[in-house]
């Protein structure tokens, strides 16, 4: 898991970059649908701006088309994987192997424009809430610059 102390150390000691993966263990469940956990997560962007550097929104297309997810009605391994931190998500790759590997299906990654963030020491509500708004709406015109190139013209990206 990504945790703030360290991402912030790297950005602002060691002057490298820093990858978030948008869904985490909770996107693993939602394979059929282009879903970005984002609403409520703002961490990142108070860490952005306290350390002055841009974020760069970069989505993968096909990577939920990898592997064949169970998922369970009752959302009872989603729960419990989110709360462990952890995949308890069984799947099924190539062959129908269980565990097995990926499909084959191209995953194209693309990068969009970044959201540069001022240095700001201590960020207020309101400047994580503009940033956070402006990273979000800089997502949602990634996906739809790309969508149709993927040949996912009828898909939508969903924020929760």
């Amino acid at each position: 898991p990504a945790k703030s102390k360290n991402i912030v150390e790297i950005l602002t000691k060691k002057e490298e970059n820093v990858g978030i993966i948008l869904d985490g263990v909770a996107g693993m469940f939602q394979h059929h649908d282009e879903i970005a956990y984002l609403k409520k997560r703002k961490g990142i962007v108070k860490i952005a701006l306290r350390a002055g550097v841009p974020l760069v929104p970069v989505y993968g297309f096909g990577h939920t088309q990898l592997w064949n997810v169970v998922v369970d009605p009752f959302g009872i391994l989603e729960k419990l994987s989110v709360k462990l931190d952890t995949s308890l998500c069984p799947f099924f790759g190539r062959f129908g192997w269980f565990l097995g590997p990926p499909h084959r299906v191209p995953v194209t990654i693309c990068v969009g424009e970044p959201v540069n963030c001022p240095k700001i020491s201590d960020p207020t509500k309101e400047d994580i809430e503009i940033y956070h708004s402006m990273l979000l709406k800089k997502y949602a015109n990634l996906f739809e610059q790309h969508k149709e190139a993927y040949g996912w013209g009828d898909k939508e990206l969903k924020f929760v």
